[in-house]
């Protein structure tokens, strides 16, 4: 049997949140251009992974100018925050296999680069953003696996606090990767898109910590 919160959080947050990814990620898919399935899924989930992570940073300054108490952990922050893992997983999972016809490692090493270069990895722009894009994905990994109450309640509130901090360094090197893809070129709305959601999450992260430290 579930119990009455997890059932309440099932039907307030993650049908709502997962109807969410999939019309989404749809709309996405389907207008995409690209011939093969691989690359619109990629597509399809980078981008509202990207907006679920950002909401995650957005919830905690927005509860605090609205005058609530701040939990270390609240349900709606922790829901979306596994989503936002679910699809940049899913993204990161797909993503391996868009370019270099599916020789993966060749995202991180360049191809017979005895040739040309004094070692294997990549240091252009599509490594950087492969590089920010992959350890983005591995503190996703991290904060996906410890946001339930088991790993609160084993790794103690200032323990799981510290864990919980690394969304900061996820969204740094997430918002890294998609620049770094988007400089490629032909992103037109999305790139407008991602500075816009980029530039409020830091804003409002700004200011509600500077808030908070006028008010201690």
């Amino acid at each position: 049997m579930l119990s009455q919160r997890l059932s309440r959080r099932l039907v307030r947050h993650h049908l709502p949140i997962a109807l969410l990814c999939l019309a989404s990620g749809a709309a996405l898919y389907f207008t995409r251009p690209y011939a093969q399935i691989i690359p619109r899924l990629s597509f399809a989930s980078a981008y509202p992974a990207l907006f679920l992570l950002c909401l995650t940073l957005l919830l905690g300054p927005w509860k605090f100018f609205m005058g609530e108490r701040l939990a270390a952990s609240f349900d709606l922050r922790r829901d979306i925050g596994i989503w936002a893992g679910i699809t940049g997983l899913f993204h990161t999972a797909t993503g391996q296999f868009v370019h270099m016809a599916g020789r993966f490692w060749l995202y991180y090493v360049y191809d017979n680069w005895q040739e040309k270069h004094v070692q294997p990895f990549r240091h252009d722009l599509f490594g950087f953003s492969n590089d920010t894009g992959l350890a983005a994905s591995l503190i996703l990994l991290a904060l996906l696996a410890t946001s339930n109450d088991a790993s609160l309640r084993w790794l103690g509130t200032p323990g799981w606090k510290s864990m919980q901090r690394w969304n900061y360094g996820c969204f740094v090197l997430a918002a890294a990767h998609t620049f770094g893809y988007q400089a490629g070129g032909g992103r037109g709305l999305f790139l407008y898109a991602t500075i816009a959601t980029v530039a409020i999450t830091i804003g409002l992260q700004f200011f509600g910590w500077r808030a908070r430290r006028l008010a201690a």
